[in-house]
């Protein structure tokens, strides 16, 4: 998914590139011509065609390259933006933040863990070691309730 702007972007660079070449062959011909010529008079005409042209055309691609390589940057961010938008949010999401997770009365713990969970809890749901909780645990003060699930500490 290409958008417009980066088509438009490649003439930038070519236009860049070109220039610079262009550049570089001019300063090259206005240093052979001075380098032939032993006074300043005739060596002149020399910079003034070619050096001080191709000087400029080498400003001038600089410009361009560093404008076609913004232009590119910002032309792929535009395009990831555009794709990280598109991607829709899941429907359900707002159902899930306001609705408890959980509705079962069976508590559950994972050894080791100080948290207890109801049975359908997300958090322990499907895992082997998660076991039946122990009355003492909660009353003592050892097991907190899972703030997902919310069990209740009744449910005995």
């Amino acid at each position: 998914m290409r958008t417009g702007r980066l088509r438009t972007v490649h003439p930038v660079l070519w236009a860049g590139w070109a220039a610079l070449a262009a550049g570089a062959v001019l300063c090259v011909l206005g240093w052979y011509g001075v380098s032939g010529e032993r006074f300043a008079e005739r060596q002149l005409p020399y910079l003034a065609s070619c050096t001080v042209p191709g000087a400029a055309l080498i400003v001038a691609a600089a410009v361009l390259l560093t404008h076609g390589r913004n232009a590119l940057a910002a032309a792929r961010v535009e395009e990831l933006y555009g794709l990280l938008v598109a991607a829709e949010p899941a429907e359900d999401s707002e159902r899930t933040a306001t609705a408890p997770l959980a509705v079962s009365g069976d508590r559950l713990m994972v050894p080791g863990g100080t948290l207890f969970h109801r049975a359908d809890c997300p958090l322990v749901a499907g895992k082997a070691e998660a076991v039946p909780v122990d009355a003492k645990l909660v009353r003592s003060g050892e097991l907190g309730p899972c703030p997902i699930c919310e069990p209740a500490e009744a449910d005995d």
